[in-house]
């Protein structure tokens, strides 16, 4: 079974975060909600309150397949604040293991290197911080290990790429009739 862990911070854009973590887990992909933010306890953009499964640095990411950063002011900079979760992300990219950012989170990756001459994409208002990268204005851009969305309008289809890629397109095929998304 895949693992995943979505990294969670206070202001998190909670549709973004949670419509991955569900469509992942009914895909049987083991995720885990960790927080960036030095408590369980967090509550996202739109203050709705959120209890993470573990904090961000308790976690063991040895077997982890791979880390999701959604989006949401000010979550992204508070995901980008957290050393455990920029120090997991580089690693794993330069590992070539799969990261995944959506909305303004991919900013994170760019500010840390990680998008140098590869294809990505990000909210309109973040396309601007994407340094590096061949910026795509599309709902969802795999290049390699890495895998960006727009925004909360892209959320659907980036999770269903993320089912893909972890349980095979099939499961992403059943999943995306299942919650009767036509796109």
């Amino acid at each position: 079974m895949s693992k995943v862990v979505v990294f969670f911070a206070e202001g998190t854009e909670e549709c973004e975060a949670l419509l991955v973590v569900d469509l992942l887990r009914r895909a049987k992909v083991e995720v885990t909600v960790a927080s960036a933010s030095g408590s369980r306890e967090i509550v996202s953009s739109h203050k709705v309150h959120i209890t993470a499964d573990a904090l961000a640095e308790e976690v063991d990411y040895s077997d982890v397949d791979m880390v999701v950063l959604p989006g949401g002011i000010p979550g992204t900079p508070n995901l980008a604040a957290n050393k455990t979760v920029t120090d997991t992300c580089t690693a794993f990219a330069r590992a070539g293991r799969k990261v995944a950012a959506i909305c303004a989170a991919p900013s994170i990756l760019a500010s840390l290197g990680l998008l140098e001459g590869r294809n990505a994409t990000a909210h309109a208002g973040f396309q601007d911080k994407l340094a590096g990268a061949v910026v795509h204005d599309e709902e969802v851009v795999v290049d390699g290990s890495i895998t960006t969305s727009y925004g909360l309008g892209g959320a659907i289809p980036f999770a269903l790429e993320l089912v893909r890629q972890l349980a095979g397109p099939a499961e992403a095929d059943r999943i995306q009739n299942a919650i009767a998304y036509r796109h």
